[in-house]
């Protein structure tokens, strides 16, 4: 292990999963690579694997759907992290309802907000997402689910 492989497993950041939907396809996945990106105007940032099904869907939508999980959400976040839209409808599994621009919010996520896709930044192999929130709420307090959580939860897709 390399002294950036060391400080990289030191990190823990919170997960969220992004949902995405155009035309009549849906796709979600658990995203660890993710930040507030500007204070004025309010911008935020998720990085999706080009790997994932997830990106192909949010290649093509306007809007996408970042949801935040509490700890005690664990099977939710193995859903939408150890599956693959490819060959799994992780939304035949959850409650869920259309959100502003035809997004697909999660019903039992903690909090969510839903933004409009301003930019797309090239980095390697995820590809960023630049997001202005249009919409959001909250229905649980707790703490987050990080990424020392999910670690057990082997991907859907390879990165």
């Amino acid at each position: 292990m390399t002294d950036l492989d060391a400080f990289m497993s030191r990190l823990s950041p919170d997960m969220c999963v992004v949902t995405a939907a155009a035309g009549t396809q849906r796709s979600g996945c658990l995203v660890s690579f993710s930040s507030q990106c500007s204070m004025r105007p309010v911008r935020f940032v998720v990085w999706i694997s080009r790997a994932n099904h997830t990106y192909s869907v949010a290649r093509a939508a306007d809007c996408l759907a970042v949801h935040l999980l509490t700890r005690e959400q664990h099977e939710l976040a193995a859903l939408f992290g150890g599956e693959t839209g490819d060959r799994t409808d992780k939304f035949a599994h959850v409650p869920w309802t259309r959100g502003p621009g035809g997004s697909v919010v999660l019903e039992q996520a903690a909090a969510w907000f839903v933004g409009s896709v301003e930019q797309r930044v090239e980095g390697g192999d995820h590809i960023g997402f630049v997001l202005a929130p249009e919409d959001w709420g909250s229905r649980a307090d707790g703490p987050l689910l990080r990424l020392d959580d999910v670690r057990d939860i082997s991907p859907g897709h390879p990165v």
